[in-house]
């Protein structure tokens, strides 16, 4: 469930600055217009949230959730991440005064657990060649082994990842004139921004094509999870039939267009570059076509990644 529209405005009310999540502009991005001069290409500036990422939205609606229920009990809040929601739940547990611990693979970006680390947050390392699943296995033995010490938010299957986008980006999508578009671009990590967004358009516009933009295996784009393998862990909030279509992106492809996005004054991440690298691939088969994406984070949470050597 969703928290209501009361209890986040409630929250909003005792920490003003919460309000300032959300409502991102939807930016029109000319930078594949050389090779697509037909193409219209619009992506949320969603690196302008106060945690500097989308995630700031989905954290903030399962946290006003978790209040709303009453049933943390002095516990402390516990999930597993890539990065950028454990920024999420350490800024705004730490507004609230609610205590955070985060499972991390441990090849996060050093600017990721320095932001994480500066709101108090307790942070838990595993073993980076394990990838996501292991931080997330890691997690559940520990909420399952002390109960009374954590409690487990889960970002994966908690509905109100899903719900955050559903009520929130995807209406400010429409109202911001994205109704019109032809697909929809997306990468999964707890698969809540893709479900949410790609659900509400598609209610708009069943004609809507939704695009999977998929990072290779190793080493993969940073917050971005491989579901390639019949092994990968799929999250439960990944509701894969609203899939239309794939598109794979390299590491190289992802860093190519966040370096062209800020040579043309857009600084952000590695997975708005894989987002825009999946839109020339669309637009190189529908030269015409009228996407909408998402520049999920900023690029000043990359520079210990070799993105901007």
């Amino acid at each position: 469930m969703t928290a209501t529209t009361a209890g986040l405005a409630d929250l909003i009310r005792r920490v003003p600055a919460l309000g300032l999540i959300g409502n991102t502009p939807l930016l029109e991005i000319n930078v594949l217009q050389n090779r697509f001069p037909n193409l219209s290409l619009r992506a949320k500036a969603e690196w302008i949230n106060p945690g500097g990422s989308i995630k700031d939205r989905p954290v903030l609606n399962m946290l006003a959730r978790v209040i709303e229920d009453d049933n943390l009990g002095g516990r402390r809040v516990l999930d597993s991440t890539s990065g950028n929601s454990g920024i999420a739940y350490a800024m705004i547990g730490a507004a609230l005064g609610i205590p955070v611990t985060l499972v991390i693979p441990g090849n996060a970006s050093q600017e990721r657990l320095r932001r994480i680390r500066a709101h108090g947050a307790e942070v838990i390392l595993t073993d980076p060649l394990l990838g996501y699943d292991e931080a997330m296995r890691h997690c559940h033995r520990l909420a399952h082994d002390h109960e009374d010490k954590y409690l487990l938010v889960d970002q994966y299957s908690n509905a109100a990842n899903w719900h955050a986008h559903y009520n929130g980006t995807a209406v400010e999508i429409l109202r911001q004139g994205g109704g019109d578009a032809t697909h929809f671009i997306s990468g999964v990590g707890t698969g809540g921004t893709l479900t949410g967004i790609a659900r509400r358009l598609k209610e708009h516009n069943p004609a809507l094509k939704v695009v999977l933009m998929q990072p290779e295996e190793f080493p993969g784009i940073e917050g971005l999870k491989p579901l390639k393998n019949p092994n990968d862990i799929r999250p439960v909030n990944f509701h894969e039939h609203l899939v239309d279509d794939r598109v794979e992106v390299t590491i190289e492809e992802a860093f190519e267009h966040s370096r062209l996005l800020a040579q043309n004054g857009i600084f952000v991440g590695q997975s708005a570059g894989a987002n825009i690298a999946a839109a020339a691939r669309i637009a190189a088969r529908e030269p015409e076509a009228r996407i909408v994406t998402l520049l999920p984070d900023t690029g000043e949470r990359y520079y210990s990644t070799g993105l901007w050597d």
